[in-house]
């Protein structure tokens, strides 16, 4: 039994990490000392954690004399006191406030960082509680770097199971299972590789460049320059806001801010705060509309707030995502300022379609969209922004002029002087 208060295991698919985490946290459960102990298993959605371990979780504990189950909540009831619950980071607020003896979280690399870092850590400080994280890799994200920061600190525990070597999965099964994946796919699930690209993902490649070229990093504000801001509005769903400065030599983004179940005047506050020169505000197109509570658009809002909203042009998602791609090669990012947007976008991806053997022709909608929205708006408003001027029309040479008719007359009509 592992001693360490924080562990990290990255194992290939079916190699049965959910269900020794499942029965670690009904033995931690079973053992607490402390009064009224409180255990969680967390997935990225919590549908997932109802369908992947609440069926352990049940079948583990049903013969212990005295457990109790609340559907309702995902929640098992032990006769010590202890409690273990489902949840999905999905809803990560919905574990603000609670404390934490033990957590796992499962298939880590598909969470948003905030998750552990604003509400899952905090849970865990008073009864200096434990946490594991397990999964697959899906590329260098937030995963890995607990994967690497595992390795050299004595106070985590890390291990990892390669389908070649755990000897969990058949041979026999392992070589069909090639046969239908790519290098990359096997390579990822089975190889535990966290080199492989992200399936699908639309700019894991342009942002491992930018890194490669050192254009995430350090880079000073330029106080000549205002700072523009990209928003993608939610109410229920999460706001996103880029941070940027439109630069001769390219898009300098300079910072990220992400929340939601906020009103407009908190983002306001959070801007005003920081205290920059700012220019203009771009905002989605349905900005315009007028909310049913209100009767006003966030358009008028904003303004109210003392913002400059400018609404961005109509555009496809596709045509979004290109228009960022295209750019890409011209950004710069404050590494540190920028990290949760980045790691957004690094895991923005479509999903893989097992019956037609491509990929979806729309996006994933996870919580990596608010920010990859936003960074598509960012990038059509800096294009519009930086457009060379319309050429201007000649005039006609001596000899012959284009006279403009009334409507009903034929137009371009020449005629010699």
């Amino acid at each position: 039994m592992r001693k360490e208060r924080w562990a990290c295991l990255v194992a290939h698919r079916r190699a049965g990490k959910t269900v020794a985490c499942v029965a670690d946290l009904i033995d931690a459960a079973l053992r607490c000392q402390n009064p009224d102990p409180r255990f969680a298993y967390v997935a990225p959605f919590y549908v997932q954690a109802k369908d992947v371990a609440w069926g352990y979780l049940k079948r583990f504990t049903a013969p212990i004399d005295g457990v109790k189950f609340n559907e309702a909540e995902l929640r098992v009831d032990l006769p010590n006191g202890a409690r273990i619950r489902l949840y999905g980071a999905d809803n990560y607020d919905r574990m603000r406030g609670v404390y934490l003896d033990g957590v796992v979280l499962d298939e880590y690399a598909d969470m948003p960082p905030a998750a552990w870092t604003e509400v899952i850590r905090p849970a865990l400080a008073d009864r200096e509680g434990w946490a594991v994280f397990i999964g697959t890799p899906k590329g260098r994200n937030e995963f890995f770097r607990i994967w690497e920061l595992a390795q050299d600190d004595p106070s985590w525990f890390a291990m990892m199971l390669r389908a070649s070597e755990s000897g969990l999965v058949k041979q026999t099964e392992l070589d069909d299972a090639a046969k239908d994946m790519t290098p990359e796919q096997y390579a990822q699930e089975f190889e535990c590789s966290f080199d492989a690209a992200i399936l699908g993902a639309y700019y894991g490649s342009d942002i491992a460049r930018a890194e490669r070229e050192g254009r995430v990093g350090m880079f000073p504000l330029d106080p000549l320059l205002p700072v523009h801001t990209a928003w993608d509005l939610g109410i229920g769903d999460s706001t996103a806001i880029w941070l940027w400065q439109a630069a001769p030599d390219g898009l300098r983004v300079i910072g990220h801010i992400e929340d939601h179940g906020k009103a407009l005047p908190h983002y306001v506050g959070e801007l005003s705060a920081l205290g920059y020169r700012y220019g203009l505000d771009f905002v989605p197109h349905d900005a315009k509309a007028r909310e049913l509570g209100t009767g006003r658009t966030r358009v008028e809002t904003l303004i109210s707030l003392g913002r400059k909203p400018q609404l961005v042009p109509a555009h496809t998602v596709e045509d979004g995502i290109n228009a960022l791609r295209v750019m890409f090669p011209r950004i710069r990012f404050d590494g540190e300022a920028t990290k949760h947007g980045l790691e957004a976008l690094r895991q923005y991806r479509t999903d893989f379609d097992e019956k037609t053997k491509a990929f979806k022709n729309t996006p994933r909608h996870d919580w990596t969209s608010h920010s990859a929205d936003a960074a598509r708006y960012m990038a059509i408003a800096y294009r519009d922004m930086v457009a060379p001027p319309k050429p201007v029309k000649r005039p006609q040479p001596l000899g012959s002029v284009i006279l403009q008719g009334p409507p009903e007359a034929p137009r371009g009509v020449r005629i010699k002087i």
